[in-house]
C-alpha cells in the first residue's frame, strides 16, 4: 500500500524511529516529552549545583590530604563534564520518546535489561532500591500514564520500559555518565542527589502528564490518583531558597555550608595575605577599614576604570594601595584592609589575573570582562555565596556573557555587533549604576538571557539548516556510490548501442539516485527500476529464437511505458527522450526483421560501444576531499583530543595567523567527518578526524574549552593555592 510522505506509521523499525524527526510524533506525545524535558532539566541543574557544594563540603571535612584531593579532582571531573551529561541524559530521554511506538524493537535491540545491571554492585543494590522507593511511592500514578502512552501508542508498554518511569530516568542518568571518572563512593553521592532532586519529583511529573493525556481524550474514564502530600522529610532535603543580599553595605548571611566552604578558601588564602598595605613608614598606629568604607573606595575606583584598550593596564592592588595611602594620610593612622575582605580581594584578583590569560575567551572579551573586576569584587565582598554558589545571578551573569560569545573572532567588528554591544552596556550599566544593591545583577541577567536567547534561536536554525544540508549531501553521496556499483555491475565490459548506455549513464541514473534517496536501496520502487534497466538491456541484444521474439514482443508495452514514466520522473530532455525511443524503436524493429543476421546487423543500424571503463557519477557538490595523511596513532595525544570532540564544541583554527572560532554542529555516520559553522550558523569548515587530529598537532587547530568561565577560574586559582600550600 501506498503511504502518504506525510504519515509515518509508529510501527516503523527502530533504525528508522532513531532518524525520524521527533516532530512528526503524534502531537500530544510531543507536548508530553516537553513537558517532562523542562521539568527534568531544571531537576539535573538542581541535582549539580548541589554535588558540587556537597563534594566542596566532603573535602572540607576530609581526613587527610589526599582524601581531600581525591574529592576535589571529583569534584572538578564533575564540573568539566556536568554540561556534556546533562546533554547525554536529555538526548536519550528524546531518543526513549522516538522509540516509543517500537517496544518489539527495543526490547530485541538490547534495551530490555536496565544499565545498572552491569554495573558495581554497590550501585546495582542503590539503583534498584530506588526504582523500587518510587514504584511504591507514585506507581499507581505512573501505571495510569502507561496505560495512556500504550493506548496512544497501539503497543504494550510496561512500567519498566515507560520513558518516564524510574528504571529509564536511572538508566539515562547512567548512560550519559558513564565517562564519568570518579569513584564509586562518588557516584553514590550523585545517585543520592539524583534521587532527591529528580525522582521525589515523579509524582509530579506524572499527574501533569496524566492531566495533559486525559484532557486530549486518551483514557478519560481512568479515575485521577490525588498527589500525595509533600512530608516534612521532603522539604528538609529540598535546596532552600537564596537569601539576598541586604543594601547598605551588609554582607549576606552564609548557612553552615556557605560557611564551610568559604572557610576552606580562606585556609588555602593564608599564604598570600598581608600584601595589601599602604605604604607608609613602619610604626604608624593601624586601624582596620570597615566593610562599608572599603566599599566606597571600590565605588570610587570604579567610576575611574579605563577603557578596554586600557583595561589591561589597570592593577587592582596598586590602586587600592594608593587610595589607602592617601586614606592613611589624612586620617593620620595606618589604614589596612585586613581579614575577609583582604581574603576576598585577593581571591578576585587570582580569578581575574586566570581570565586575562584564558586563551579560550576572545581578546575582546578578556578586555570587557576585565572591566568588570571592581563590580564583581563588590560583591563577593557584600554576599559570599558569590564563591559557593553556582546560580548567583553575578556568576551566572558571566558565565552567560562568555559562553555566548565564545565564538568571538579577532577578525569580527565589535562595533557592528549586537552581542558586543549588548556586554558593553551591560558593563557600562554596572560601572555606572551598582552601589551596593547585588539585586542589579538578576536584572541585568534576566535581560541578557532574553537576548541571549533570541540570538541563540537564529544562530540554531542556521545550524539545522547547515547540518540537515550536510547530511542530505552525504546521503546523496552513498546513494550515487549504489547507482553507480549498480550500472557498472550491469554494463562493464558489454557490448551495447551506445544511445542505450548514454541514457542508462546520464537519464536512468537519476531514476536510480532517486529511487534510492527517497525509498532506500531495498524498496520496491529501486528494484523495479533496476528491472526495467535489465529489460532494456536485454532486449536490445541479439535474439534468434522464437521464444525470445516472442518474449520481447510481450514485454515492450510494459518496458516502454516503465522507461517513460522513469524519464519523465528524472525530468530527462524532452527532445532527447523522443530522439531515443525513435531509436530504440529501429533496433527493437530490426532485432524482429533480422534475426539470421545477429549482431552484425543490428550494427549497421546503432553505433555499438564495449563499456571497458567504470561508470563514474559527478557529484553536484564534492564531498570532503581525501588527503594522503600519514595515519596517527589510536592513541596518540590529538586523536584522544579529537575523539573526545561533541557536537556543541568549539575549536579555533588559525590561518595566516588569524585565529578563526567555529563550532561542531554535526559528525556524519558514513564518512566520518565533522563539520563546523561559525557562530552565526554558516558553515565554514569541513574534516576528517585524521585531519583535523594531524591540525591539532601541528598547532593549526586549538580545541577551546566552553565549560563555565567562572568554574574553570575557580578551579585553576583553588589548584595555585594548593600548590602554594604543599611548597
Amino acid at each position: 500500500m501506498h503511504e502518504d510522505g506525510k504519515v509515518v506509521p509508529i510501527t516503523a523499525s527502530l533504525d528508522h524511529a532513531r532518524n525520524v524527526p521527533l516532530a512528526r510524533l503524534p502531537v500530544v506525545l510531543l507536548q508530553v516529552r516537553d513537558m517532562a524535558a523542562l521539568q527534568l532539566r531544571k531537576s539535573l541543574q538542581t541535582l549539580f549545583d548541589n554535588a558540587d557544594d556537597t563534594l566542596f563540603e566532603m573535602a572540607d571535612k576530609a581526613a587527610s590530604n589526599s582524601e581531600q584531593n581525591f574529592l576535589f579532582e571529583a569534584m572538578r571531573d564533575l564540573r568539566l563534564k556536568r554540561k556534556s551529561i546533562e546533554r547525554g541524559y536529555l538526548d536519550r530521554f528524546y531518543q526513549a520518546f522516538a522509540r516509543i511506538g517500537q517496544v518489539d524493537a527495543v526490547v530485541s535491540a538490547g534495551y530490555d535489561a536496565p544499565a545498572w545491571m552491569s554495573s558495581e554492585p554497590q550501585r546495582r543494590v542503590a539503583l534498584d532500591a530506588m526504582v523500587d522507593r518510587v514504584l511504591a511511592r507514585d506507581g499507581c500514578t505512573l501505571n495510569q500514564l502507561t496505560l495512556r502512552l500504550s493506548a496512544l501508542t497501539g503497543q504494550p508498554l510496561d512500567d519498566r520500559r515507560n520513558p518516564l518511569g524510574p528504571a529509564m530516568l536511572c538508566d539515562y542518568l547512567l548512560l550519559a555518565g558513564r565517562h564519568l571518572g570518579v569513584a564509586t563512593r562518588v557516584k553514590l553521592v550523585i545517585l543520592t542527589l539524583f534521587e532527591r532532586y529528580v525522582l521525589e519529583d515523579a509524582d509530579q511529573l506524572y499527574g501533569e502528564a496524566n492531566q495533559l493525556l486525559m484532557a486530549t481524550g486518551v483514557l478519560p474514564e481512568l479515575k485521577t490518583i490525588p498527589r500525595r502530600p509533600v512530608q516534612d522529610g521532603d522539604l528538609r532535603h529540598r535546596r532552600a531558597p537564596a537569601r539576598p543580599g541586604t543594601a547598605g553595605g551588609m554582607a549576606a548571611e552564609l548557612d553552615a555550608d556557605e560557611q564551610a566552604v568559604f572557610a576552606s578558601l580562606q585556609g588555602l588564602l593564608a599564604r598570600v595575605r598581608g600584601r595589601l598595605a599602604p605604604r607608609l613608614e613602619a610604626g604608624s598606629p593601624v586601624q582596620p577599614v570597615s566593610t562599608a568604607d572599603l566599599l566606597r573606595l571600590l565605588s570610587h575606583l570604579q567610576h575611574y576604570v579605563p577603557s578596554n584598550q586600557d583595561a589591561d593596564d589597570f592593577d587592582l592592588h596598586q590602586q587600592l594601595e594608593q587610595l589607602l595611602t592617601r586614606f592613611s594620610m589624612k586620617s593620620g593612622t595606618c589604614r589596612k584592609v585586613e581579614g575577609v575582605d583582604e581574603d576576598v580581594i585577593n581571591l578576585v584578583s587570582m580569578l581575574f589575573d586566570y581570565i586575562q590569560a584564558d586563551r579560550n575567551l576572545p581578546q575582546s572579551l578578556r578586555s570587557l570582562i576585565g572591566r568588570l573586576q571592581i563590580p564583581l569584587l563588590k560583591v563577593a565582598v557584600l554576599d559570599k555565596r558569590f564563591f559557593s554558589r553556582n546560580h548567583h545571578p553575578a556568576r551566572r551573569l558571566l558565565n552567560e556573557i562568555a559562553s555566548a560569545a565564545i565564538g568571538w573572532d579577532a577578525s569580527d567588528d565589535c562595533r557592528r555587533d549586537v552581542l558586543y554591544l549588548r556586554v558593553e552596556q551591560i558593563v557600562q550599566r554596572l560601572l555606572n549604576d551598582f552601589a551596593d544593591d547585588p539585586a542589579i545583577f538578576a536584572e541585568l541577567l534576566a535581560e541578557f538571557q532574553a537576548f541571549n536567547s533570541e540570538e541563540r534561536r537564529r544562530s540554531e536554525l542556521l545550524e539545522q539548516r547547515a547540518r540537515d544540508a550536510e547530511e542530505g549531501r552525504a546521503r546523496s553521496h552513498l546513494a550515487r556510490q549504489r547507482v553507480q556499483q549498480a550500472l557498472n555491475q550491469r554494463l562493464l565490459g558489454k557490448t551495447l548501442p551506445r544511445v542505450v548506455v548514454r541514457v542508462l549513464e546520464e537519464a536512468w541514473s537519476q531514476v536510480l539516485l532517486l529511487a534510492c534517496l527517497k525509498h532506500g536501496d531495498t524498496s520496491a520502487q529501486w528494484l523495479e527500476s533496476l528491472q526495467t534497466m535489465d529489460a532494456l538491456i536485454w532486449s536490445v541484444g541479439p535474439h534468434d529464437s522464437p521464444v525470445a521474439h516472442q518474449h520481447l514482443l510481450d514485454m515492450l508495452p510494459g518496458l516502454l511505458k516503465a522507461l517513460r514514466d522513469g524519464l519523465a520522473s528524472a525530468a530527462f530532455d524532452p527532445f532527447a527522450t523522443r530522439e531515443f525511443f525513435a531509436r530504440l524503436e529501429t533496433l527493437h524493429v530490426q532485432a524482429f526483421e533480422a534475426p539470421s543476421t545477429g549482431t552484425d546487423r543490428l550494427c549497421e543500424v546503432s553505433e555499438w560501444v564495449l563499456v571497458a571503463d567504470e561508470i563514474i557519477l559527478a557529484a553536484q557538490e564534492p564531498l570532503m576531499p581525501v588527503l594522503d595523511l600519514v595515519p596517527l596513532a589510536e592513541d596518540d595525544p590529538a586523536m584522544l583530543q579529537v575523539q573526545r570532540l561533541r557536537v556543541g564544541n568549539w575549536v579555533e583554527l588559525f590561518e595566516e595567523g588569524d585565529g578563526l572560532r567555529c563550532k561542531l554542529i554535526a559528525r556524519i555516520d558514513s564518512s566520518g567527518a565533522f563539520i563546523f559553522v561559525n557562530r552565526t550558523g554558516l558553515k565554514v569548515r569541513e574534516y576528517s578526524p585524521m585531519a583535523l587530529a594531524k591540525a591539532v598537532r601541528c598547532g593549526e587547530a586549538r580545541l577551546l574549552d566552553d565549560t563555565l568561565l567562572f568554574d574553570r577560574a575557580l578551579d585553576s586559582v583553588v589548584s595555585q593555592l594548593r600548590h602554594y600550600q604543599v611548597r
